[in-house]
């Protein structure tokens, strides 16, 4: 189905993940906002303006011009932010807000990659506050997302150094391949949005999940095959099933721009410490 397990002596290949819609059901970014809000982050104007958001993104999806004005909407919002505290608020609600919206399948798909031998990497636009910890949820061993710039007091300062949106999502990819030393024609990707189709194009084994009307008109004249998620399911209900394997925490190996646990795409690139335990 994926290609069996890797031959070690041929070049490493990497399955590439997007996140929302693809491997969750919703938006990692805007599934955070009412926890922002109990934590006194965001005011309760903030918090229905992101979940009317949310609403869009779930109907529909959002799209290029949307997503740019939600960008600048969340990066002006989370200013002032101490970081420390974003990172706690997610620690302490990962669970109960992110397990119950992980997709069946796509928990088995990473299961299979990882079982072939390929690395597991989440291509996310939400901040890396946010997707590093789901990351390590999923077992992933490497994660590209948003990152904000953090000011000496250890803040948000709303500025966003990279955006990792549509191209700069493939050119994350192509230098992971080249620092990783993956074989792009080898590796898989998977998206719902046409937005990542300069990131499908970049590798040998595109998936279109859940597309949007433009992804599944591209998918199907390209001759690439469509998925469908549909089950959402907790991890710990799949056990054991979902058997993630040990792996030790995530560590940020490059990081360049900038984005707050709820603005946009700053690619950020993870891997693992062989030395820890998971």
């Amino acid at each position: 189905m994926l290609g069996g397990v890797e031959n070690h002596s041929l070049p490493r290949a990497a399955a590439f993940f997007d996140l929302d819609k693809t491997v969750i059901a919703k938006s990692s970014t805007l599934t955070f906002s009412k926890s922002f809000y109990q934590g006194g982050l965001i005011n309760r104007r903030a918090a229905l303006r992101t979940a009317y958001a949310q609403f869009v993104f779930l109907a529909g999806g959002l799209d290029h011009d949307q997503m740019e004005r939600m960008r600048q909407y969340l990066s002006a919002m989370c200013r002032g932010w101490n970081v420390q505290q974003v990172k706690e608020i997610v620690a302490e609600t990962l669970h109960a807000l992110i397990d119950p919206i992980i997709y069946d399948e796509a928990a088995s798909l990473i299961e299979e990659h990882h079982t072939a031998g390929r690395d597991v990497v989440i291509v996310s636009t939400s901040g890396a506050e946010v997707v590093e910890p789901i990351g390590e949820l999923l077992g992933a061993d490497r994660v590209v997302a948003t990152r904000m710039v953090v000011g000496d007091d250890g803040c948000f300062t709303g500025e966003v150094e990279y955006y990792a949106y549509g191209p700069t999502k493939a050119e994350a990819v192509r230098e992971l391949a080249a620092s990783e030393g993956y074989d792009l024609d080898r590796c898989y990707a998977y998206s719902d949005s046409a937005t990542d189709l300069p990131m499908l194009q970049a590798v040998g084994h595109p998936h279109a999940v859940n597309p949007d009307r433009a992804l599944r008109r591209e998918a199907v004249a390209r001759g690439w095959p469509v998925m469908e998620f549909a089950r959402p399911v907790r991890l710990k209900q799949r056990l054991p099933g979902f058997s993630v394997p040990p792996r030790p925490a995530l560590v940020a190996a490059a990081a360049v721009g900038a984005a707050a646990a709820t603005a946009g795409l700053v690619w950020y690139a993870s891997r693992r410490r062989s030395s820890a335990t998971s």
